[in-house]
């Protein structure tokens, strides 16, 4: 008969949960040791693959850790001990590094794989909770999984034990992807759908104003006619001054112009190239957008014009346009 349970009793057992699973990643900080110095070692080495070994709840963390190498820089794939005793063992090559995980460390399905490897010279590294197991001891590598017990109340659902394993897979994962020194830029290329991706892939060609909202006055223009082109065209609050070419000879702001109505003159009708700023700040558009936000972010400006390798204007982009780009940065 089903009984009711409280809301308390729910509230204990899942605190009671986290409590155990939080005791079992304190615990495999001891993991850490010099057997896991030897696996980056190994693995950093290496001109092969990471081949991910694992079945049942081990199996489904052996196919995140191999999620995450594969990632952040490591070339990794998971193969089903089953699979593999049935021909998928062809997909194992010289030079790859094996990856096998069983909390319990007797998981036959592995056990019986492990020889064929060993005849290949392939190194096998070990994840398991004990190191007298018949796994440990067939490996080149063993890194200890510590646990107390499992949150199972019945210590039997393997719970506390795939906590600890995949924390230390992505210890793993991402010490490797520090000595490869895999940057945010590699990041961004094996992830180009994300937000990350999205945001270090782009260029400035992407994101700046070009056409009827790309503001741009010749060298012969006066403030007044900038000031027209500058509100006819988006309003971004500056242009581009450019030669008969079309090569940018300076750059005239609204913050130009304040400065010089403080002066009391007749500025309405002076020729642009008196006030302009000449050799301005300015960005490519081949550009990645990242940079252009760096640049933006370190010079204290509002926009700045885009140049084509030719040296012609092509737009002009907006620390709006940059937006997320320079959140990025603020979360250095």
């Amino acid at each position: 008969m089903n009984e009711k349970i409280s809301i308390a009793a729910i509230k204990k057992i899942a605190r009671n949960v986290l409590d155990v699973e939080h005791k079992a990643l304190e615990l495999t900080r001891k993991s850490i040791d010099e057997n896991f110095l030897r696996a980056v070692n190994v693995i950093a080495k290496s001109k092969g693959r990471v081949v991910v070994l694992g079945i049942g709840k081990s199996g489904l963390i052996g196919r995140k850790i191999a999620a995450t190498l594969a990632s952040t820089g490591t070339p990794a794939f998971f193969v089903h001990p089953v699979e593999a005793l049935h021909g998928d063992l062809g997909m194992i090559t010289a030079g790859d590094v094996i990856l096998a995980l069983s909390f319990s460390g007797q998981t036959e399905e592995l056990t019986r794989i492990l020889p064929s490897l060993e005849r290949r010279k392939l190194t096998i590294i070990s994840m398991t909770g004990h190191a007298a197991s018949k796994l440990a001891l067939m490996s080149d590598i063993h890194i200890p999984i510590y646990i107390e017990r499992e949150a199972c109340p019945y210590n039997l659902a393997p719970t506390a034990s795939t906590t600890a394993t995949l924390a230390v897979g992505d210890a793993l994962a991402l010490c490797l992807m520090k000595v490869k020194h895999f940057e945010k830029r590699d990041f961004a290329s094996f992830h180009p759908g994300g937000s990350l991706g999205k945001l270090l892939t782009q260029q400035v060609k992407d994101l700046m104003h070009t056409g009827k909202n790309n503001p741009t006055v010749p060298l012969t223009a006066t403030v007044k006619d900038a000031l027209f082109v500058m509100t006819e065209t988006g309003g971004v609050g500056a242009t581009s001054v450019v030669d008969k070419k079309g090569r940018l000879a300076g750059y005239f702001t609204d913050g130009d112009l304040r400065r010089l109505l403080q002066t009391g003159t007749d500025v309405l009708n002076k020729n642009i190239a008196q006030v302009m700023t000449k050799n301005p700040y300015h960005l490519l558009d081949t550009m990645p957008a990242i940079e252009a936000a760096k640049k933006i972010h370190t010079t204290h400006v509002d926009n700045l014009p885009v140049l084509n390798k030719s040296g012609k204007v092509v737009g002009i982009i907006d620390e709006k346009d940059l937006i997320e780009f320079l959140a990025l940065l603020d979360k250095k």
